[in-house]
């Protein structure tokens, strides 16, 4: 492994974020270089992602959400989709038994009623396997998107005004994280300290957009299918020398 760390800057001594964001992006791009259909490079950035949790979970992270498919993404070539749609199963399959021995416990976040039956049976049985797994969170973003997640929200907050459990005056930035999709996290590692995006692009393309609003950014020209333990952590390196300052001086 490439050592980016010299002594003066060891891994201990570091700030590892406790919640990390990724948008994975570049897949296709990464197919196209190399004269192949994008469905392949979205079964190496599946490959990547199984490296990156790991190396996450051993650093020391407590959460991993990855940008794995967005409300957005339905209007794709429908093969790309029902190709996307399978990743899911043969992600479970394959790497739940690695996940399991590193103590990797999956959540889902999104719109999941929307999902095709065998990706949702997928998920489900993941998510049963590694129930009892107390390290690392790896939660999916999954027919997520970060508008949608706000209107559901407001939704759910209206009928409770309008039953009368709430007053409008009650309404707090506390009860609307309580009605966001990440409230399944623990409570201190629902917003991301860090949110990497690969591939060069620097949007936030509606990932997280209530929990983004004090996280640090890192953008990368590193395709997703490439992005490694040592891209990940130049990540962290790179969070670990700024100071957040939250508002405040």
């Amino acid at each position: 492994m490439l050592n980016l760390f010299n002594k003066e800057e060891k891994l201990s001594d570091l700030k590892v974020p406790h919640h990390i964001g990724v948008i994975m992006d570049g897949n296709g791009r990464w197919a196209k270089k190399r004269l192949q259909p994008r469905v392949m490079g979205h079964k190496a950035g599946m490959d990547a992602l199984q490296a990156v949790t790991i190396a996450a979970s051993k650093l020391g992270v407590k959460v991993l959400t990855v940008y794995a498919f967005s409300t957005e993404n339905w209007s794709r070539p429908e093969d790309e989709v029902r190709f996307i749609m399978k990743l899911p199963v043969e992600f479970f399959d394959k790497y739940v038994p690695e996940l399991n021995r590193n103590n990797v416990r999956i959540q889902i976040m999104g719109e999941t009623n929307r999902l095709p039956k065998d990706t949702l049976e997928a998920m489900e049985r993941a998510i049963a396997q590694t129930s009892e797994n107390t390290g690392l969170i790896l939660n999916f973003a999954l027919n997520y998107g970060g508008r949608a997640e706000l209107t559901l929200a407001m939704q759910a907050i209206a009928e409770q005004v309008k039953t009368g459990q709430l007053e409008p005056c009650d309404i707090t930035e506390t009860i609307i994280s309580q009605h966001l999709m990440t409230a399944s996290l623990p409570m201190d590692y629902r917003d991301p300290d860090l949110i990497i995006r690969t591939s060069g692009e620097e949007r936030l393309s509606n990932f997280l957009p209530w929990q983004a609003a004090y996280s640090e950014f890192y953008f990368t020209e590193v395709l997703w299918p490439d992005f490694k333990e040592a891209e990940l952590e130049q990540a962290i390196r790179d969070y670990s020398s700024r100071h957040r300052r939250f508002g405040g001086i």
